[in-house]
């Protein structure tokens, strides 16, 4: 991509996506009054608390909590990151995604496109080609597999064949360049004495072909298995512009293409071993594409769900790559999630055992997965001998760098404690030994500014009143006074408030959902989505009113406030010139006549 998406062009978006139709198109909504109706995508319940509304373009759970906008949903819901959100809804829209470049924003030329559609081409040739090929299929056939499940997977065929994808795909020199880009084609040596290679090659040959898909579904390579005893045993694309190993999933988008709602994924090593299991129902596994597990990898699978099992075989690799796994999860625990360890039986792996042993049995396994802390206390116990004091000690330091590993939190106090007990130590004993702070030692992380003032009962402060009324209705800051004379006002909220009025002012959007789109990512989007979210039964002429009148009454208090600084910088200090002229304009200007009831004694007439 060739730089960031302009706020404008995101703006616009939200405010023609229909997030009704977005939402209605995954949930059945019903209608209920102004708003929609559905029981929470993103928690289990059975009466009915996610409420879409139309209006101000947003979605609310007050079950769960969950909110956000068409953008907030698609990432939430369809598990896809920011940009690839944009570009969904800018095509349902029917937008074409600009970027700024060197400040100027242009449409996005999107080379990535025919690199794209290269390997969409590709995939359904390959497809074609396993329809048309017996020797393909009675592979598949003989691993168990259903035509069902090679259509879900787009399983293909690449035949015996050095020219087959540049036969059918590489008629010009563009399409044969971009052939070479993503992988499909290797480019041939160049001969001595010659400037120019000789032309192209096809990569894969008399191999059965795995699709791998983003998360939006569309092929960014392949992984390619021989049928008879040759070497490489798996073939994988190599890195590309759209491909990178390290941060891919195989069987991730089936996966999600299975159940909206994933509540575990399980990691397995091979692409057969994620098809044969899907097949038998177990539709949460995917596999990493010939890597170690990477935190890149992590990350992904923990925004969408919380749960991780790693299944590996129970032979000397597969414990080898399970320590590598734990040891790459370590930067990714945090409360909340769950990382365990799942081995096999010796002789097998998870696509012959699914197949001996069906589903349920399989499922059943799960359950004596062992959690992150047990592995990883087995493991480094195994290598020493702690009933002496050497063997406690090199505990220790075994595991000092691996808890370093692990962000502070609960969770590392824990394990903490765990090593210390078996160290025999007082666990502040040991983290004060090896330079390690707790959590109850560590200063508080301070704010990173005032958030929106809280409701003390009724309709809460002036300055909650006032951001309420913009989060409601953007457009009526236009009409508004500036935030001049705000500045200074020590009241909670004022920040807010004065970044609000100035961002309104200088650019307008058009609803609720764009404003909020504007701060997310920043410490009040939360707060601003639940101001959002609460009931306001005011239309926008009464919202601008009732904006004014909150300002009315802020306006003054800094006036006070300087007046007040004036005085004690005169009787501190002595004041400038121009201060002393500023001091006496506020003596000599009259008094506004205060419109309140009389105040009352403490007698009863």
């Amino acid at each position: 991509m060739s730089g960031r998406i302009p706020q404008y062009f995101i703006d616009e978006l939200v405010a023609r996506a229909d997030i009704v139709e977005l939402i209605g198109s995954r949930l059945p909504l019903k209608k209920h009054g102004k708003e929609f109706k559905a029981c929470c995508p993103f928690h289990g319940e059975k009466t009915p608390s996610f409420t879409v509304v139309p209006d101000k373009g947003f979605y609310h759970c007050f079950g769960c909590g969950a909110h956000g906008t068409a953008l907030g949903f698609l990432m939430d819901h369809d598990h896809l990151g920011f940009v690839e959100a944009v570009e969904d809804l800018a095509a349902r829209v029917g937008l074409d995604v600009p970027h700024e470049d060197g400040g100027t924003a242009v449409r996005a030329a999107a080379p990535s496109d025919a690199l794209f559609a290269a390997l969409d081409k590709a995939a359904a040739l390959f497809r074609q080609e396993l329809l048309s090929s017996d020797r393909g299929k009675d592979y598949f056939k003989a691993r168990g597999l259903t035509g069902d499940t090679a259509s879900t997977f787009s399983l293909g065929y690449a035949p015996d064949s050095w020219d087959f994808v540049l036969r059918h795909l590489g008629t010009s020199d563009a399409d044969r360049l971009k052939l070479q880009q993503v992988g499909l084609t290797i480019e041939r040596e160049k001969r001595p004495g010659v400037n120019t290679a000789t032309g192209y090659y096809d990569r894969f040959r008399d191999r059965v072909m795995f699709p791998i898909r983003d998360a939006r579904g569309r092929t960014i390579g392949f992984g390619g298995r021989v049928l008879d005893k040759g070497e490489p045993k798996y073939l994988n694309s190599p890195e590309t512009e759209l491909f990178h190993k390290g941060r891919e999933l195989y069987g991730l988008y089936e996966a999600r293409q299975a159940s909206r709602t994933l509540t575990r994924i399980m990691v397995v090593e091979g692409y057969m071993d994620v098809v044969r299991l899907h097949q038998a129902g177990i539709t949460y596994a995917v596999a990493t594409l010939g890597t170690a597990t990477t935190p890149e990898h992590l990350q992904r699978v923990f925004r969408i769900c919380n749960e991780l099992i790693f299944c590996f075989d129970g032979d000397r690799a597969g414990r080898a790559a399970a320590w590598r796994a734990l040891e790459n999860s370590l930067s990714q625990i945090r409360d909340g999630r769950q990382i365990r360890f799942l081995f096999l039986p010796d002789g097998h792996d998870p696509d012959s055992l699914v197949g001996e042993e069906g589903r349920e049995a399989f499922e059943a396994r799960l359950q004596t997965a062992l959690p992150l802390s047990e592995y990883f206390l087995n493991h480094i116990t195994a290598q020493v001998d702690i009933q002496t004091v050497d063997g406690r000690a090199q505990l220790a330091e075994l595991a000092r760098p691996l808890l370093d590993r692990i962000p502070e939190g609960v969770y590392r106090e824990l394990m903490s404690e765990e090593v210390a007990k078996l160290v025999r130590i007082d666990a502040s004993r040991l983290n004060a030994v090896q330079g390690r702070e707790t959590q109850s030692q560590q200063r508080p992380q301070e704010t990173l500014r005032p958030r929106i003032p809280p409701t003390p009962g009724g309709r809460g402060s002036v300055v909650r009143q006032a951001i309420r009324t913009l989060v409601h209705y953007p457009e009526i800051a236009l009409k508004a006074p500036s935030s001049e004379g705000l500045e200074g006002i020590e009241r909670p909220g004022i920040p807010l408030l004065i970044e609000l009025l100035n961002e309104l002012q200088e650019n307008p959007c058009a609803n609720t959902a764009a404003l909020l789109e504007r701060w997310r990512g920043r410490p009040d989007f939360d707060p601003l989505f639940k101001l959002a979210s609460s009931e306001y039964p005011v239309d926008a002429a009464g919202a601008a009113r009732e904006l004014n009148d909150a300002l009315a009454q802020l306006f003054p208090e800094r006036s006070d406030q300087r007046l007040h600084d004036l005085m004690r910088k005169k009787a501190q200090e002595g004041l400038s010139d121009s201060e002393r002229a500023e001091l006496q304009g506020f003596l000599t200007r009259p008094q506004p006549q205060a419109d309140v009831a009389p105040e009352r004694t403490g007698h009863r007439t």
